[in-house]
């Protein structure tokens, strides 16, 4: 089995790549309006962080650094799930808030499980 196969088994990983590939699609039409341009770029950042931090984190050598990158993108997981939940809600229909919303709770739950296996007792 290659490094990354582990990487790319890792529910969370694959979870947070799929948020990224909606939040692109749900930004892409807040991206041409003046008053959103910046909410959206934030959006997309957000999301982004949380597949490349799990990258990072497993790219280290410690269970430590792996667990303290996990928190990171747990930390990206809730800014994602907020930015929908408190002001995205002008722009973005309600099922896909909820949607969204539910997938980011989803990798937040697993990410704090594994941080939780990784550091020690």
């Amino acid at each position: 089995m290659a490094t990354n196969d582990k990487l790319h088994q890792f529910g969370a990983y694959q979870k947070a790549c799929a948020l990224f590939d909606f939040v692109v699609a749900d930004m892409a039409p807040l991206a041409r309006e003046p008053l959103c341009m910046r909410l959206a770029s934030q959006q997309v950042a957000s999301a982004d962080s949380i597949s490349s931090n799990i990258e990072e984190g497993y790219g280290r050598a410690s269970r430590a650094d792996y667990a303290r990158f996990l928190v990171i993108a747990r930390g990206s997981a809730t800014e994602t799930r907020g930015r929908y939940e408190k002001r995205l809600h002008h722009w973005v229909p309600a099922e896909t808030i909820a949607s969204r919303v539910a997938l980011c709770e989803e990798i937040v739950a697993i990410l704090s499980a594994t941080i939780r296996r990784l550091r020690p007792e």
